[in-house]
């Protein structure tokens, strides 16, 4: 759990003191690769790491995912510039792939079946608890302190798990005889450069550059063509790193598929709705943060009791029930009243995380259920890794949903200029140079009379609009998940014996 902290407060911790580290270090137009240099390092190390836990072991590669996280934190508070920073936040990342990976799977090798659930709500308190504390702790130390402690405070959390993995985490001798196989460095090699090309394409793609720029059309031609290369060297490879048992077993490419679309899902309340609570209701950060904090409190309660529900009726059937709870949440959300009171999008999250917490671990634990110890690592960071890959797609294609509609009621506000009420004044504001994207509008809106009080209320409910076209999309990637379900997964999950 202390090793997960580490991972799980990096995520939250530094967001609150980007002000600070650019008022220190420069690079404004950069910034955003903190977040996603971090993401990306994480996302492409993880089937590598789940591999080398099958094949080294568990113990020496979170040992080594610790000590690289530590080593990561120590550079960052070093850095010098945004540029070293980020590069040192990639380390950071290197470290941070074998924490979430290998974590999830020693869960899995220490507990029964039927103690599975206790102690996967544990680890997920441990990410509720840092996404409530990570931006109050990155305020304080930003505020009062230095930015620069964000990252120390690593330090003494990683020395007590690292001491505590080395004394107490005993592996029992491998299963089966004979040497152990060769780790598959082309292979490994060949999957990180694909990922890292076609998620550096879709984080930056509508940012940095356009879709259709040659930059964009560049990277994901060549993703493409590394993943065609990918697919030779893994076939011919004695034990690939993704080996071709992942997609064939209709129990875990059905959970590859479904975590992958949980992953699109999960980006619209995450990103999109601190936007809506300060931009819609006029919510301060804090306040926003708390809204959002409702579903991260009631997933790891709904985790826990999972398995009072799936020894009963199935993990499949317990999966479908959570994402169709999720699906009539989401669908409930463009429903709220314009502006409407902070209480209201704080229960549909109480209620979306209770119906994910109910969708995502059987689902973990039903795939960790059905391999053994030398397949487990391999199979549980594949169904992770899809997850990071459909949120970064759904960042991708939210953020284009969203701005698409924003554009649109601005452009209808243009039109409308000579018209009467709210409409015509943002037309005349709008012609007057009114932002275009979800990024710039916000920042509008949080100056208060930059804006004329009808401007502003058109503003809010074109935000509004632009959320509840997020969400409508979300539904969309709820029915997917039932979908695949239905007609992929197995009716009943294969469950081998505890080991």
């Amino acid at each position: 759990m202390l090793g997960m902290a580490l991972a799980a407060l990096d995520g939250t911790i530094v967001a609150t003191a980007v002000p600070q580290i650019v008022g220190d270090l420069g690079g404004f137009s950069v910034f955003s690769w903190l977040f996603s240099g971090y993401l990306l390092a994480v996302t492409v190390t993880l089937p590598v790491y789940g591999k080398l836990s099958d094949t080294l072991g568990r113990k020496p590669v979170l040992i080594a995912g610790i000590v690289i996280f530590l080593i990561g934190s120590v550079l960052c508070a070093s850095a010098w510039n945004m540029a070293a920073l980020i590069a040192f936040r990639v380390v950071q990342g290197l470290g941070g792939g074998a924490l979430q990976g290998t974590v999830q799977t020693i869960a899995a090798d220490l507990y029964p079946l039927k103690e599975r659930p206790r102690i996967q709500a544990k680890l997920s308190t441990v990410w509720a608890s840092a996404s409530v504390a990570g931006p109050l702790v990155g305020g304080l130390f930003a505020g009062y302190a230095d930015w620069r402690w964000i990252f120390l405070v690593n330090l003494p959390v990683g020395a007590v798990a690292l001491w505590l993995v080395v004394r107490h985490l005993h592996e029992p001798a491998r299963p089966g005889a004979g040497p152990r196989p060769r780790v598959d460095w082309a292979g490994s090699l060949a999957v990180f450069a694909t990922a890292t090309l076609l998620l550096t394409a879709l984080v930056q793609g509508g940012v940095a550059w356009p879709w259709l720029s040659v930059p964009s059309l560049g990277l994901l031609a060549g993703s493409a063509a590394l993943a065609c290369l990918t697919v030779l060297i893994e076939r011919r490879a004695a034990d690939p790193i993704i080996p071709g048992w992942v997609w064939k077993r209709r129990t875990i490419a059905a959970v590859n598929l479904a975590l992958g679309a949980l992953g699109l899902l999960i980006v619209a309340p995450t990103v999109f709705l601190p936007t809506y609570a300060q931009s819609v209701l006029g919510l301060g950060p804090i306040a926003a943060g708390f809204v959002l904090s409702a579903m991260t409190l009631s997933w790891p309660v709904s985790a826990a009791l999972s398995n009072r529900v799936y020894n009963r009726i199935g993990f499949r059937r317990t999966a479908i029930t959570g994402m169709c709870v999720a699906l009539a949440v989401l669908l409930a959300f463009p429903l709220l009243p314009f502006p409407g009171e902070a209480w209201q999008p704080a229960l549909i999250m109480l209620v979306l995380g209770a119906g994910l917490g109910l969708f995502q671990l059987p689902l973990i634990i039903g795939v960790q259920s059905s391999v053994g110890w030398a397949e487990r690592g391999t199979a549980t960071a594949s169904i992770l890794f899809n997850r990071q890959i459909g949120q970064s797609v759904g960042a991708a294609v939210f953020g284009a949903v969203a701005n698409g509609v924003l554009a649109s009621r601005l452009a209808a506000g243009a039109g409308a200029g000579a018209g009467s009420g709210a409409a015509g004044s943002a037309g005349s504001a709008a012609e007057a140079g009114l932002p275009g994207d979800l990024d710039a509008v916000s920042s509008a809106l949080s100056h208060p009379g930059a804006l004329s009080a009808s401007s502003e209320e058109y503003l809010r409910r074109a935000v509004d609009a632009a959320v509840d076209h997020v969400f409508v999309g979300a539904a969309g990637a709820a029915v997917l998940c039932v979908l695949v379900l239905l007609f992929v997964a197995p009716r009943e999950f294969p469950v081998l014996p505890d080991e």
